[in-house]
């Protein structure tokens, strides 16, 4: 049976948050000073929840189920970066990212996977915005202040 080492060009963003709208950034292994929230490839045969629950797992060491995880419904389609298209198949140039939201009582503890990341920290919200590298990332934090109203 043939496997594709190839990502598939799916893929979820979870920002990880407090209530008092502190939001925790990962530094990328692969490109220092890419700051970024969890993200990550669905993998084949998994939901969108799943695949969620799997990255923050391994990015962070979170157990999502102690948690809120809620799905945005937001959908970003962009270009890959061109120095990550090598990792999936000829001609892919696009992704499609799926939002997701992990509400956390506090600043938790995370546990890095040292191969994709380098730090954490916990920044608020209108930092952590700043401090992204990706606009779809910064665009998602941005809505927590509206989506912290609603929700409260």
């Amino acid at each position: 049976m043939f496997v594709s080492t190839y990502k598939v060009p799916v893929s979820v963003l979870v920002v990880i948050y407090t209530a008092d709208l502190k939001v925790l950034l990962l530094d990328r292994a692969d490109h220092p000073g890419y700051w970024q929230s969890v993200t990550g490839s669905q993998d084949a045969g998994e939901t969108l929840e799943q695949t969620a629950a799997r990255e923050v797992q391994e990015e962070t060491g979170i157990d999502v189920s102690q948690y809120q995880l809620t799905d945005w419904n937001i959908t970003n389609t962009y270009e890959i970066y061109p120095e990550w298209r090598h990792r999936y198949a000829p001609g892919v140039v696009s992704n499609t990212e799926h939002v997701f939201g992990l509400l956390v009582p506090q600043s938790v503890t995370v546990t890095l996977s040292p191969r994709e990341h380098l730090h954490a920290v916990w920044l608020p919200r209108q930092e952590a915005e700043q401090k992204v590298f990706s606009p779809s990332n910064a665009a998602a934090i941005k809505l927590l202040a509206s989506r912290n109203a609603t929700s409260a």
